[in-house]
């Protein structure tokens, strides 16, 4: 395998990175010269433009990557050197499991570690690893509710750990550092699951191995994907997400290489340099950082140890909200976290890509404001007379190419499922894949903005007190009744029946631009309804519609024996038959 050279690898892609962004403006000052541009329009240029470094990011990362998914004999082992030379077997180190618990079910909690646990001793390396379970849950009902759950698993496996704490200071990064200060001992890694994590045995086995392979990794963060879903919520949206991240995770390693992401979970990270170099100081005005995991990573490469990324979807899941009001109160809590980043750029000794990554996870959500702000001041610019002699065809080829970049990671992972007919196999066949592809497009349609008009009205209160806080996350599926879902998004719906009927009053084109993005908003109130609603939820899954192959290998065992045996790089290292 060629030498990496970092340098290069940045600088063709930075390169391509200027290049798309240098497209996507032209073709809005094309559209928008014409007749001169007002006061109105240089406000609106100003908003899309802070917003095309991430929609050229989004882009580059899934052109890179869909090449390298298409071309390289292993796209993981790719981007990630230590794969090919991780030694199969039982581990040489001891290996901590941290699972961190808050108010949370164990009877769904402790299955999969069950599971998990029996597999490693299956793989003769139990002895390798050892399990705590580490809780900061505070309510005395869900305590007493904890621990009698908890009880038989630890009479059932003698060598896993209880702890809970009695302030839960520092959130999940202080739960994971007092377990790595106070109670791990001789062990070289841990790795840290979330109450909804589900890692195979060969999953973990795989990451411990690619740390022996390379001593200078401190964290190999695998990709994570969506558990088999019932409610149709969940469903579509991983349905989307998987795609994407697994176009862009894969582009995004080829030039980050050792200063990759961390995401709190299905990780594996080196004990040592992470207490000492990972432990997280309270803000200047006394906070906690909420969103812990990228200031972790920064950190550990600051201190010239590697990060790196696994773009391996296989044998590492997590569940994803039931419903769209736990993703939307899930959204705000991680863009009150991202936007406390603004305080740590002037920390010494970050490195300059450290700082770009903090300013990425910004951008993921101070995008937002910045689209609802542009469409505001659209309607504003045509109730005002301006726009008059703005070209419709060339403002709808700039809002087209701006939006496919924007969800180019997407549409490349879809793309590399439907050219790739072995990948597509595990989907259940092409047609089926498409079917779930296009159920998928129409949602995101439709959420997409909605989510977008959310996090900009969050945003928009958090300098005056608005915050999320940090509570237990409900993942159990849920309907959601027309009143609940009327109280928490009429105001989406109001003020996307005023957009739509500003542009309306325009002109047929205007509002034909403007519908994509308005429609979402109108249909706040029912989109959420129907996507928690058993009745869809089961019409989706009985018609196998964004079916993952996890849940077709769980559910249709010819599915599973007509699947092809995956390539190393696709996570196959090791792979039981029976996991």
């Amino acid at each position: 395998m060629p030498a990496e050279s970092p340098l290069l690898r940045r600088t063709l892609f930075a390169l391509l990175v200027a290049a798309i962004a240098t497209l996507l403006l032209v073709l809005l000052l094309r559209a928008l010269l014409p007749g001169g541009i007002s006061a109105l329009e240089w406000a609106i240029l100003a908003c899309i433009g802070l917003t095309t470094p991430w929609a050229a990011l989004s882009a580059a990362n899934a052109l890179v990557g869909l090449v390298i998914l298409l071309r390289a004999p292993d796209p993981a082992a790719a981007v990630l050197p230590a794969l090919a030379r991780a030694r199969p077997g039982p581990p040489q180190s001891i290996t901590a499991l941290l699972v961190c618990l808050r108010n949370e079910p164990m009877e769904a909690v402790l299955p999969p570690l069950t599971t998990l646990l029996q597999g490693l001793d299956q793989h003769a390396a139990a002895d390798r690893f050892r399990l705590w379970l580490l809780s900061d849950t505070q309510d005395p009902e869900a305590v007493a509710a904890e621990d009698a759950a908890i009880r038989p698993f630890l009479a059932a496996h003698p060598t896993a750990r209880y702890r809970r704490r009695a302030e839960n200071t520092g959130y999940k990064a202080g739960n994971v550092m007092d377990a790595l200060d106070h109670h791990l001992t001789d062990e070289t890694f841990f790795l840290t699951l979330d109450a909804d994590s589900v890692m195979t045995p060969a999953a973990v086995l795989r990451l411990v191995a690619v740390m022996e392979a390379d001593p200078k990794l401190g964290i190999v963060q695998q990709l994570i994907v969506g558990r088999p879903a019932t409610a149709a919520f969940p469903r579509l949206f991983q349905f989307g997400m998987r795609a994407g991240m697994r176009a862009w995770a894969t582009g995004q390693a080829w030039w980050q290489m050792d200063a990759g992401p961390y995401w709190g979970h299905n990780a594996i990270l080196r004990v040592a340099p992470f207490r000492d170099h990972a432990k997280l100081e309270p803000l200047p005005d006394g906070s906690r950082i909420l969103s812990h995991d990228m200031v972790e990573s920064v950190r550990l490469q600051s201190a010239g140890w590697a990060v790196r990324c696994l773009p391996a979807e296989e044998g590492s899941l997590e569940a994803n909200p039931p419903a769209l009001p736990e993703f939307l109160r899930r959204d705000e809590r991680w863009g009150a976290g991202n936007m406390q980043y603004v305080h740590l750029f002037r920390v010494p000794g970050m490195t300059w890509l450290g700082r770009l990554q903090l300013a990425q996870a910004i951008l993921l959500f101070l995008g937002a404001p910045l689209y609802v702000l542009a469409l505001v001041l659209a309607a504003a610019n045509g109730l005002t007379g301006g726009g008059a002699g703005t070209p419709m065809g060339m403002l709808a080829l700039a809002i087209l190419a701006h939006g496919l970049c924007y969800f180019a990671p997407k549409l490349a992972g879809y793309a590399q499922v439907l050219l790739q007919p072995r990948l597509a196999e595990t989907y259940g066949g092409r047609a089926a894949f498409a079917r779930g592809a296009l159920a998928e497009l129409v949602f995101m349609q439709l959420f997409e903005p909605l989510s977008n008009l959310n996090k900009a009205m969050f945003l928009a209160l958090l300098p005056f007190g608005a915050r999320p806080g940090w509570l237990p996350q409900n993942r159990t599926d849920r309907g959601v009744t027309w009143g609940d879902a009327t109280r928490m998004l009429w105001a989406h719906t109001v003020i996307g029946l005023l957009l739509t009927a500003a542009f309306a009053s325009l002109s047929w084109s205007a509002l034909a631009l403007a519908l994509p993005v308005t429609a979402g908003l109108i249909l706040a109130v029912p989109l959420c309804v129907f996507t928690a609603d058993p009745r869809l939820s089961g019409w989706l899954r009985a018609r196998g519609i964004a079916a993952t192959p996890e849940e077709l290998a769980q559910g249709a065992p010819a599915i599973r024996a007509k699947a092809p045996a995956p390539r190393r790089g696709d996570g196959a290292f090791p792979v039981p038959a029976s996991h």
